[in-house]
């Protein structure tokens, strides 16, 4: 059964024990930590309860601080790029394309949903971080998925009009934003908030792969 919450004290404990590891810089003791809390407790909780908060805390106001943080990211990405995968997989038709806005570097959550989704059954073409927007539309005209997700961090390179010209651009494909970045009060559903928001998103209205 998939879970959604995790007792508060298991996620204090695992939020120490990953930021342990990533205060080692072994990002490879991270990644595998990730993988067991995942199997355990579930993509979502892990992603919501765990990964968010210790991300969050990190500022980076220090040189120190800034390698922690970057051992702590990579060793969740890998953990979670890792988890279900199952590399000879065909792709689904009509499935879900995820990928992070032009110039945009960070898409921890596009892992986080991937992982989720493959927890779920369902296969997603996950194109990763700074796609240009002439590369997505012709991934999306090539593949031809079902759902379109489009990670943005920041305001820098959450540029709705262009997530509006996609959606214009692409009859019968839903276009949806997440991340934090989109700064236009784009309306739910088109906005994704939470990795259950966009896990719903996902699934909705689609097969098993």
């Amino acid at each position: 059964m998939l879970r959604n919450n995790m007792p508060a004290g298991a996620a204090e404990t695992a939020r120490k024990r990953l930021l342990a590891a990533a205060e080692d810089l072994d990002d490879n003791q991270v990644a595998g930590l990730v993988l067991d809390l995942a199997a355990e407790a579930g993509v979502t909780a892990l992603w919501e309860q765990v990964c968010l908060p210790l991300l969050g805390g990190l500022r980076g106001d220090s040189p120190a601080e800034i390698a922690v943080e970057h051992a702590l990211s990579e060793g969740v990405r890998v953990g979670l790029d890792v988890f279900r995968r199952e590399p000879s997989r065909p792709l689904p038709a009509r499935g879900v394309l995820l990928a992070g806005a032009e110039h945009e570097t960070h898409c921890l959550g596009l892992h986080a949903l991937a992982a989720a989704l493959r927890e779920r059954g369902r296969g997603c073409l996950h194109l990763g971080p700074a796609l240009p927007w002439s590369a997505l539309a012709g991934a999306v005209a090539r593949v031809r998925p079902r759902v379109v997700v489009v990670w943005s961090q920041t305001p820098v390179t959450g540029r709705a009009y262009r997530l509006v010209r996609l959606r214009r651009d692409l009859p019968g494909v839903r276009v949806l934003a997440a991340g934090p970045g989109w700064i236009e009060p784009f309306p739910p559903p088109l906005r994704l908030v939470t990795l259950p928001d966009a896990i719903s998103a996902c699934l909705q209205g689609g097969g098993p792969s």
